[in-house]
């Protein structure tokens, strides 16, 4: 059945919803650059998020419609955002010191490998390409909490749910749970355990897709995204 999953495998916009559905109810949360920024857009009404991000904004809005965008008010994956009520511009010095002081209660950010003690891999794709690493060391470090996003393989078909990470680290044993185009994973002391699936794709399946034990204690729950996004 790995063949064939195409039609089962969420979006980047539903695995950013799905993720913001499980923010806390007056967090203060770093949105990393990629998919995670997303998340701002998908928070449930009535819910009240602080999103920080790290080129020096707090109270992060979701993005702006259509015409409607203000290109010097960008988030740190350069797409424009809007303000909250309330919200402060700040230096970038300023940003990091909300950061590195553990005034963050969550950092979402996005991976290219997540290991099975929560090791988090997600700056350096090899040898071929030598990007920098940003702020997601301080992220990884600074955060109370952090979660991953990601999709359940590469491109390739690799898993990206491993037993041990093969690219450089940005935190060691620092991810808690993952959220993939297939299942919500959390991180625990004895590994990955499944918490919800995507329909059409059985426990064995996914398995077989993850690079490490997958435990499943009770039946997961469904994933079940809304269309369109």
């Amino acid at each position: 059945m790995t063949e064939n999953l195409s039609s089962f495998r969420l979006t980047r916009g539903q695995i950013a919803w799905r993720a913001a559905q499980d923010i806390p109810e007056g967090a203060y949360v770093n949105l990393g650059i990629g998919m995670p920024v997303a998340c701002a857009n998908h928070v449930p009404a009535g819910r009240e998020v602080t999103f920080q991000s790290e080129n020096g904004i707090l109270g992060v809005g979701p993005r702006p419609a259509q015409g409607a965008e203000d290109f010097d008010l960008i988030n740190a994956s350069k797409d424009p955002v809007t303000l909250l009520p309330g919200a402060a511009i700040v230096h970038h010095a300023d940003s990091f010191a909300m950061i590195t002081g553990g005034h963050l209660d969550l950092a979402i950010l996005g991976a290219f490998e997540v290991a099975a003690n929560g090791d988090l891999a997600n700056w350096s794709t090899g040898a071929a390409r030598v990007p920098g690493v940003g702020g997601a060391m301080d992220l990884a470090a600074g955060a109370k909490a952090v979660w991953a996003l990601t999709t359940h393989t590469d491109k390739a078909g690799r898993p990206k749910l491993v037993q041990r990470c093969d690219m450089p680290l940005t935190g060691a044993g620092v991810v808690k749970r993952v959220f993939t185009d297939l299942a919500v994973v959390d991180v625990t002391a004895e590994g990955f355990v499944l918490r919800e699936m995507v329909g059409g794709v059985d426990v064995e399946t996914l398995r077989a897709l993850t690079g490490a034990p997958l435990h499943v204690p009770v039946a997961p729950g469904r994933l079940s995204p809304p269309a369109g996004l």
